[in-house]
């Protein structure tokens, strides 16, 4: 376990740049190590040691925690390398590496507690707001049981979302994300068993009425409005973005790893496949060579995009301007339709390449599958989006404040 760290200076940060080149030389070994990650269904400890350290879970870790409190854009594209290598190792870092950003929100009490003797300490999530709430002196109890905290075994915390009763009769509840440190719940390792993204390790957290104070709790409203309690200590530009749009891209990014590996893999299959049925050679296949540079073209496209929305929102947050929700819902949109785009992308290519792809051997057959299952997550259906981005346009405020 690495050691507590001093707040970073700027000579001890590495640049973008380095970071994605830390995890361009990964990405041959995670390969190796990918069916060994879908067989144990969590990344290896190994390659959580080696990405711990390449400094790549304090890409958004606050500088006075010894992080680099980066662009976000240096961790989206530190993800989406990753997961060529294995998108369900590039997914988990997705979600455990963004948590250092939600915890420099919470009070700075619950920083300290987290952070104050080990500033690598990781904690996992799983914002599903199923806990049972009860309000006591000082805090909450929580009860129940979360699915799809992924690398749980590998953090010593965890963030859990639940409802807390109003405390006015007829008054709105209350969403909020409850920290709890390791010894207040148990894992379930036997619940995950998926189709795809095996390895991501999003086991079951269960939690038999503990008490959680108040300060190692998250408001929802708080992540919206941009008033979180931690800006007061971690006061720069990054800590004033809306929480939502750090996390929802997240878990959207390592599609862009897995569509990668399918175009890589499909061009690998293209150049050697003849049919044994027909004789044809897929390299000579039009109807291929359309569905694999349309899938690069898209992809390009898409991961342009989402890097221009986050220069415009660190364009607001360093001038001190606050983003106009019509941004914010559209941003909330696009990252939502990828993961679809990208599996629809892979779908063209892999139904073209003939038994060659259906094997669990080949390059395209596990980043397909990846593909498919992250589209299962609520914040990749942008059919939960729409009508929050007519109502950006219409000048409407917004009906699901989780963007």
């Amino acid at each position: 376990m690495a050691t507590a760290a001093p707040s970073t200076t700027p000579g001890s940060i590495p640049t973008h740049e380095e970071l994605v080149a830390r995890a361009r030389a990964m990405v041959p070994v995670l390969k190796e190590r990918a069916r060994k990650c879908v067989a144990e269904r969590d990344v290896p400890a190994e390659t959580i040691a080696e990405m711990q350290e390449a400094g790549f879970f304090r890409i958004l870790q606050p500088k006075r925690w010894g992080g680099y409190e980066m662009n976000p854009n240096a961790f989206y594209d530190v993800q989406k390398t990753l997961a060529e290598g294995c998108m369900s190792t590039g997914w988990m870092y997705g979600v455990v590496g963004c948590h250092p950003y939600e915890l420099a929100l919470f009070h700075n009490e619950a920083q300290e507690e987290v952070w104050g003797e080990d500033t690598s300490t990781l904690a996992s999530s799983s914002y599903q707001p199923v806990g049972k709430v009860t309000r006591v002196e000082g805090g909450f109890r929580l009860s129940g049981r979360w699915g799809f905290s992924t690398g749980s075994i590998h953090c010593q915390w965890v963030i859990l979302g639940a409802m807390v009763p109003p405390a006015e009769e007829g008054g709105p509840p209350d969403m909020r994300a409850f920290l709890l440190p390791r010894k207040d719940y148990t894992i379930d390792r036997d619940a995950w068993h998926v189709f795809g993204l095996q390895g991501t390790g999003s086991h079951d957290v269960i939690v038999d009425d503990v008490f959680v104070p108040e300060y190692r709790t998250h408001r929802s409203v708080d992540g919206f409005l941009c008033t979180n309690p931690g800006q007061k200590e971690n006061n720069g530009p990054l800590y004033t973005l809306p929480w939502a749009q750090v996390f929802t891209r997240s878990v959207s990014t390592a599609a862009f790893g897995g569509a990668r590996a399918v175009v890589n893999g499909a061009i690998n299959i293209m150049q050697s496949r003849v049919s044994t049925n027909t004789g044809k050679a897929s390299k000579a296949d039009p109807f291929l060579h359309e569905a694999i540079a349309r899938a690069h073209a898209q992809i390009t496209e898409m991961e342009n995009t989402l890097r221009l929305t986050f220069d415009e929102l660190m364009g607001y947050a360093e001038r001190g301007e606050t983003i106009p929700m019509e941004k914010r819902t559209l941003f909330a949109y696009n990252s939502s339709s990828v993961v679809r785009r990208l599996a629809d992308l892979a779908d063209d290519m892999v139904k073209l390449l003939g038994g060659r792809a259906i094997y669990m051997s080949s390059e395209v057959i596990q980043p397909w599958l990846d593909l498919h299952a992250g589209r299962a997550h609520v914040a990749n259906d942008p059919n939960n989006r729409t009508a929050d981005v007519i109502g950006g346009i219409l000048g409407e405020p917004p009906s699901f404040t989780f963007l």
